[in-house]
């Protein structure tokens, strides 16, 4: 079955970066476009990057400049390098993939950006 795992949140201070990784398993990573979601406290879960299978990259205009989406196919992973971090980015960080009519989600990783 499809799996999503999401590894390197943590707590920072403002400035500092992070590399978030999500390694997937269950069908053919390459295939699939992948993102990363985040949701803060008292609010919704908001898309914050994309990387299609074809590679081209997109990203929340908040984000865009600072945060930087990769993958590497050959270990199913997706990452997310987060550099100079602000208060507001801190978050559940969540991986996704689409295949078909279904959506499927990591359990997420904290990030918590205060000085």
């Amino acid at each position: 079955q499809v799996q999503l795992v999401e590894s390197g949140g943590g707590l920072v201070q403002p400035g500092g970066s992070l590399r978030l990784s999500c390694t997937a398993s269950g069908f053919r990573f390459s295939y699939y476009d992948m993102r990363w979601f985040r949701q803060a406290p008292g609010k919704e879960r908001e898309w914050v990057s994309t990387i299609n299978s074809d590679w081209t990259t997109r990203y929340v205009d908040p984000v865009k400049g600072r945060f930087a989406i990769s993958r590497d196919n050959a270990k199913n992973t997706v990452y997310l390098q987060m550099n100079s971090l602000k208060p507001e980015d801190t978050a559940i960080y969540y991986c996704n993939v689409v295949i078909g009519v279904m959506a499927y989600w990591g359990q997420g990783t904290q990030v918590t950006v205060t000085s």
